[in-house]
């Protein structure tokens, strides 16, 4: 496909959502001090779990997101998803509901640290989710959770949990702990887009990540359980990085234990340098700190919007690299799609606007989008180009490379011969989201205090 599919694509895209360019600001590392010199730095580096059942990977990381947000899932991807779940052996239980929510407040805690500290992450799924031991209670039981930019709630599978609704999961034995305190009336609730419910109780506990502790923290304790999460058996909850506004804790929302170790930590930012889950390039999460060896260049820093809650930023459009399959031997050129996208460590893949999708795909020969898989599918056997997204001034490159995601008509990519894409449409979605496959390609840095993303290249994948 050549330019003119790009410029088909912006007349696609419809009106501009934002008036401008995002402003973009370019910090030099050496620039960057600490602001409480002797603070704690937590490191969780990642490691790969061989344990995931790859058959429907790609359908499944799409479904999770509708799931996660509470966005009505297309019907095409209900039948894929129950034909998937059959598969599996697992009973499907879908339904669809409709509606998207964004929430207000929490109140503050106490807390402490010791000077520093190392934790391991485990993604999950293959590379569905990453999992870091986290203690809880005194004394300590080390439980495993997800670390999700996207959500705002510490919950767990525990005591309370039903049996018939555990599957295999550890869990935080509340009554062991003897500075657990029941916080009185209060409860919490997620309602996920599947029609499934997390809730429960809310406990105040001891939280320690890689040895920052904090007292009083608010741990939600589940008494009912989304199917979705009984079937990870090495996850026993959510530890949600997002802002304390969309905590789901009635009447009187909590902070999210990044606002509460925020005082603790050297610097009150967090980072984010996933990769592909080899066990040769293991990527990690770091808090307090900026590792200057796991990027290059300057950090280009943005503003974030935290009226919803989430790591929302805008991007301005995006470029395509020409595909070494095509005849064609035009460059690339910037179009302009602004759209309001979010930051998001908890979803897999990058959904972007239908407009960008689409002209990604037409530059792959025989790509198309698929109701049999539910989303974009391409040869196997095809070179994807890679995809240029422009945040301001800064030229974000998602190699094609981590846009291979899934194989689609078989469970290994050595026999497959179709392939699922890892950029899907956000078509019926609040904002783009930029999940694993965006981060995998981009160190990310979550500066908290500040309220802004930065963003630069790897040094290599």
């Amino acid at each position: 496909m050549k330019l003119t599919a790009l410029a088909f694509a912006a007349s696609l895209a419809g009106p501009v959502l934002v008036a401008g360019a995002p402003r973009v600001v370019q910090v030099h590392p050496s620039d960057i001090r600490p602001r409480r010199v002797g603070g704690a730095r937590i490191k969780l580096p990642q490691v790969h779990n061989d344990n995931f059942r790859q058959h429907g990977k790609g359908p499944r990381a799409l479904a999770k997101v509708y799931e996660k947000y509470g966005i009505e899932m297309p019907q095409e991807l209900v039948v894929v998803l129950q034909k998937i779940l059959e598969d599996l052996g697992i009973e499907p239980t879908l339904k669809t509901v409709p509606g998207f929510k964004s929430h207000s407040a929490g109140s503050p805690y106490t807390n402490e640290t010791d000077d520093q500290g190392e934790v391991s992450a485990v993604p999950q799924l293959f590379d569905v989710e990453y999992l870091a031991p986290v203690e809880i209670g005194t004394p300590p039981q080390t439980l495993m959770l997800n670390f999700d930019t996207g959500s705002s709630d510490l919950w767990v599978f525990s005591s309370e949990t039903p049996s018939r609704l555990q599957g295999g999961q550890k869990l935080y034995q509340i009554q062991d702990s003897t500075t657990s305190k029941r916080l009185a009336n209060h409860t919490w609730s997620i309602q996920y887009g599947d029609g499934s419910r997390s809730a429960g109780n809310v406990y105040l506990d001891t939280v320690s990540v890689g040895g920052v502790t904090v007292f009083q923290q608010a741990v939600e304790s589940a008494t009912t359980v989304s199917s979705s999460f009984t079937a990870d058996a090495a996850s026993s909850g959510l530890l949600g990085l997002a802002f304390d506004s969309i905590n789901q804790v009635r009447p009187n929302k909590q902070k999210t234990f990044i606002s509460n170790a925020l005082e603790s930590l050297e610097m009150g930012l967090f980072t984010a340098n996933l990769k592909k889950a080899e066990p040769t390039a293991a990527g990690n999460y770091n808090f307090g700190f900026i590792d200057e060896t796991e990027f290059t260049g300057p950090l280009s820093f943005i503003d974030v919007n935290t009226t919803r809650g989430f790591w929302e930023f805008q991007a301005s459009g995006f470029s395509i690299q020409s595909n070494a399959n095509s005849s064609s031997n035009t460059s690339s050129m910037f179009v302009p799609v602004a759209h309001s996208a979010i930051a998001d460590t908890g979803t897999t893949l990058l959904l972007l606007p239908a407009a960008i999708a689409q002209a990604y795909y037409w530059q792959v020969p025989s790509a198309r989008s698929s109701a049999v898989v539910g989303g974009w599918v391409f040869p196997c056997n095809a070179t994807l180009p890679d995809l240029t997204l422009h945040i301001g001034t800064y030229k974000a490159v998602v190699p094609g490379e981590l846009i291979k995601f899934a194989p689609a008509d078989t469970d290994d990519f050595e026999t497959a011969t179709v392939c699922y894409g890892g950029v899907q449409s956000s078509s019926g979605m609040p904002f783009a989201i930029y999940g694993d496959v965006f981060l995998k390609a981009q160190f990310t840095v979550f500066d908290v205090e500040g309220h802004q993303l930065g963003f630069a290249p790897k040094p290599e994948l």
